[in-house]
């Protein structure tokens, strides 16, 4: 695990692509996406909620949440809001372009 800085004030839990792919049972993998990115190419067993319609209070119970974008970008303010609300949370770093440069399953159901 690394933490990425956001400022003076906050720094932020990430993995990388391989340690998400391989996340142990409890964690929700959390695509934060919009639903055209997310039909373009998806982790297989990941949870889609768009960032805009991310509320801490109504995600399916998990030990922990594994948070990915494309980029990574959205998913670290989505991973902020999830720290801040008192939920475990880790940003993916690179996002779905990390992951599919990595070679790792993609899914467009």
């Amino acid at each position: 695990m690394t933490l990425l800085s956001r400022g003076a004030s906050h720094t932020i839990p990430c993995v990388d692509v391989a340690a998400a792919h391989r996340r142990p049972p409890g964690v929700i993998l959390l695509d934060v996406r919009e639903p055209s990115e997310w039909a373009d190419g998806h982790a297989p067993t990941a949870h889609h909620l768009p960032l805009g319609e991310l509320d801490p209070g109504q995600l399916p119970s998990a030990d922990s949440y594994y948070v990915i974008c494309r980029s990574g970008n959205r998913s670290a303010h989505a991973t902020k809001a999830l720290i801040d609300a008192g939920i475990d949370a880790h940003n993916v770093t690179g996002g779905m372009n990390a992951w599919i440069s990595a070679g790792l399953p993609t899914d467009r159901t």
